[in-house]
């Protein structure tokens, strides 16, 4: 419970009721036992579902008569139309393919059953600055900005149209920022593709859409905590930016957004096959061999830490589709850098310690210039949950 004690012991006046909400949404959403598709030489990604945000009596998001649901299922019909037509191997799943209610923890079950490949669900942010504007686009993890929850909460808040929250969702609140502890414990093993789609999803809309790209993001949504396969969450733009609404109702707009996150789809299917078959073959080839996650690294100093040594902490402050070099000017002046790549993504890293507590102590100051920065862990080579590098290095020490 270190996360717990650390960061919101000012906060929590009732520790146990926090403890047992963990525990109960820990058993309400266990750990998806699908296979990678890395594992297998011949997978092919067969099927997708696609989720229309809100619907029926819940709007979404609302600015005079114009509704966030209608945005959400414009665009997602048009992406069903183009996978239909253009990749007809793949199977098109909605959670509503029309104007009705879905149940948030139904959306995630129509993806489960069918053992869906991909889960993409789609949605308009509303903020209260009508200057902001562009796409983010959210795999699960626990939020790094107050921005980042306010979103989270927004989606979430759909669950109190649900007549048995309470008892489904475990107590869980939407609107309670200590709810969201839970998120600190989620151990995804497909949060790497999904970040690699996301990723690909932000770079069609940036250069090929033309819209403003606000980059990958990662924050508590219920609705990917419960799918047992890589999935994102697409806030498409602004209902309160006057111009981007006006673009999110036309139907060319619409059009436009859903070819981009249909490039973004194929591009994906592409590298995630390729990339299995690879796999398997480096695999069948040196099966004496322990292939570490990252495949490759580059630091900046040669007397850093190795993160192939042992349990490594580090800060996180970027992960990019494109290689940038080591330099203090490329990073807000940031030193003693690291570059790995894992899935076709660069993670960019400071600070790394064999000490967690030297790693806290230099956060804030590296949230100066990357708010969304946070605390990872590595056990010779090979990404862990912050929990397993704890009871690691517990272990160790009272050896």
């Amino acid at each position: 419970m270190y996360i717990i004690n650390s960061l919101y012991l000012n906060k929590i006046k009732d520790l146990k009721k926090i403890v047992l909400l963990i525990l109960g949404m820990a058993a309400l959403f266990p750990e998806p036992a699908f296979s990678q598709p890395g594992n297998d030489p011949n997978y092919k990604l067969k099927t997708v579902v696609l989720d229309a945000g809100h619907g029926g009596r819940d709007p979404g998001a609302m600015v005079g008569k114009k509704m966030e649901k209608d945005i959400a299922l414009g665009i997602i019909l048009k992406l069903g139309h183009y996978i239909e037509k253009y990749m007809p191997d793949v199977k098109v799943v909605y959670t509503r393919d029309s104007d009705f209610f879905v149940p948030l923890y139904k959306r995630a079950e129509i993806a489960n059953k069918i053992k869906a490949d991909l889960f993409i669900s789609v949605h308009a942010n509303i903020c209260g600055t009508p200057s902001i504007h562009g796409t983010e686009t959210y795999a699960l993890g626990l939020h790094r900005t107050e921005d980042n929850l306010e979103v989270a909460k927004k989606e979430n808040s759909v669950i109190l149209l649900e007549k048995d929250h309470t008892t489904r969702y475990e107590g869980f609140d939407p609107n309670s920022s200590e709810s969201y502890i839970m998120f600190e414990l989620v151990q995804n093993e497909f949060l790497d593709q999904s970040l690699m789609f996301a990723s690909d999803v932000e770079d069609q809309f940036r250069t090929r859409a033309g819209r403003r790209d606000r980059g990958v993001r990662q924050a508590g949504f219920l609705v990917l905590r419960e799918t047992s396969m890589p999935s994102v969450l697409i806030e498409t733009g602004y209902m309160s930016n006057k111009k981007e609404l006006n673009y999110l109702e036309s139907d060319n707009g619409r059009a436009i957004i859903a070819s981009a996150i249909f490039r973004a789809f194929r591009k994906y299917k592409e590298t995630i096959e390729a990339r299995s078959k690879y796999h398997t073959q480096l695999v069948e080839n040196k099966k004496e061999e322990v292939k570490p996650a990252i495949d490759s690294l580059a630091v900046s100093k040669r007397d850093t830490v190795d993160l192939f040594k042992g349990v490594v902490f580090a800060i996180q402050i970027a992960a990019s589709k494109r290689e940038l070099k080591l330099e203090p000017e490329n990073f807000k002046g940031v030193k003693y850098l690291y570059r790995i790549k894992t899935d076709n993504i660069y993670k960019y890293l400071t600070s790394a310690s064999t000490s967690e507590d030297d790693v806290q102590n230099q956060l804030k100051e590296i949230q100066k210039k990357y708010p969304d920065a946070y605390v990872v862990a590595y056990e010779n080579g090979h990404p862990v949950s912050m929990q397993k590098a704890r009871r690691k290095v517990a272990a160790e020490a009272s050896k």
